[in-house]
């Protein structure tokens, strides 16, 4: 991976040199910055997976929200891309139930009756770390309704995620069912390289070696030098922190990356605005915004240098004479073409960014991406002096809707 900022960054050397100096590693959690050299783990991940994945497996579904289910998708999406459905042949597939809506739970219905006819075709992740979040408990509920209602020990096709110690961990121990346990000093958004993150994708058949692999060899000083220039235009108003992702199969990874920024940073008055915008398509919503509009925005491009994937147009154009330049171009030409003159444009306007390359769409190179952004959000946290791991202010809207909930 290869992280670029200057000039575009628009930071004094001077500046950035002492805000660098102020990030010392041993600030960072060990706790979360170990966690992809966790072997011990992995290994657990993996013995689990033997336990429960067979060959008639067809779905593996994940029953999470926010940073339960996020990092998995993220890491799914960017792998299988916005097509997996159509690919019918290519099985286990990973599916998430995330919300309560009841349309989407009536469509889901309709799916388990259409598609599974034996329990071994079913693997169910049940993912909370505290272990009473009310969308994942209602969705768990109703998956073990209808599971029950068609299959004898039911229970045997779910695996809970979850706290040592916690009510659902509890339960599920009384109950004899497969648990993975969460660390307890690793919060929901951190949790990606831990079973929260690795078991649902190692069930699927993902190499979550790999994607450790590519987490430890990230450079911590990338992620300083990073924090540190965000640091500096947060400083002079621009509280909107934006990722260009240009590739729309990582539309899911930016996600994940607002909620990282948000819930760490969003504490005492502080933070920033994190958006998510994906080239090109929303070049043709947004540019006029970002080139035109107030000044109050600092860009990082994210891109691969290779794609998995290629097509060219035709020599001989039907549509010649619209765009020049267009013959026998290759689709990868064409969007580096967008990008660079996308990041041309900010330099004509005097528009800070930054760009973060990474060789191509492995989990290798997903999983350093990953780890950039955990150690990146820790080294704001501390430059902010916000406590970049709890996050107080979630739960004023779970107490409103508890209490909601038990009035009737």
């Amino acid at each position: 991976m290869k992280f670029l900022f200057q000039p575009s960054a628009l930071v004094l050397r001077s500046a950035l040199s002492k805000l660098v100096k102020r990030l010392d590693p041993s600030l960072i959690q060990d706790d979360v910055a170990r966690l992809p050299f966790d072997r011990g783990l992995i290994n657990r991940v993996l013995k689990m997976r033997a336990a429960k994945v067979n060959k008639k497996l067809k779905y593996v579904i994940v029953i999470g929200i926010g940073g339960s289910n996020l990092g998995a998708k993220a890491i799914y999406d960017a792998m299988y891309g916005a097509f997996d459905g159509l690919m019918e042949e290519r099985f286990p597939k990973m599916l998430f139930l995330d919300t309560t809506d009841p349309e989407f739970l009536f469509a889901f219905s309709r799916f388990f009756k259409r598609e599974i006819k034996h329990a071994d075709q079913v693997l169910i992740n049940v993912i909370s770390k505290s272990g009473t979040t009310t969308e994942s408990v209602a969705n768990a509920e109703w998956v073990m309704g209808w599971m029950k209602r068609r299959f004898k020990n039911a229970a045997d096709r779910f695996v809970i995620t979850t706290d040592v110690g916690s009510k659902l961990w509890n339960l599920a121990e009384a109950r004899e069912m497969a648990r993975l346990s969460i660390p307890k000093m690793v919060g929901g958004r951190y949790s990606v390289f831990t079973a929260a993150g690795l078991f649902p994708l190692a069930a699927v058949g993902l190499d979550v070696k790999e994607l450790c692999r590519g987490a430890r060899e990230m450079p911590q000083r990338d992620a300083a030098v990073s924090a540190s220039i965000i640091f500096h235009h947060l400083k002079h108003d621009r509280t909107i922190y934006d990722h260009f992702f240009f590739h729309p199969e990582l539309e899911t990874l930016g996600k994940w990356v607002r909620q990282l920024i948000a819930e760490s940073l969003g504490k005492n008055g502080k933070g920033m605005t994190p958006t998510v915008t994906i080239g090109s398509t929303d070049l043709h919503s947004v540019a006029q915004l970002l080139y035109g509009g107030p000044r109050d925005k600092f860009s990082t491009f994210v891109w691969a240098e290779k794609s998995t994937h290629d097509v060219k147009l035709p020599r001989s154009l039907f549509f010649r004479g619209l765009v020049e330049g267009l013959p026998s171009q290759s689709a990868q030409k064409i969007m580096q073409a967008i990008l660079h003159g996308a990041k041309r444009a900010c330099r004509n306007e005097e528009l800070p960014f930054t760009e973060t390359i990474l060789p191509d769409l492995s989990l290798r190179s997903l999983g350093g991406f990953l780890q950039f952004k955990m150690i990146e959000t820790m080294f704001l946290g501390k430059l902010l002096k916000v406590n970049a791991f709890d996050q107080p202010a979630v739960e004023l809207y779970k107490k409103e809707t508890r209490r909601i909930l038990k009035q009737g």
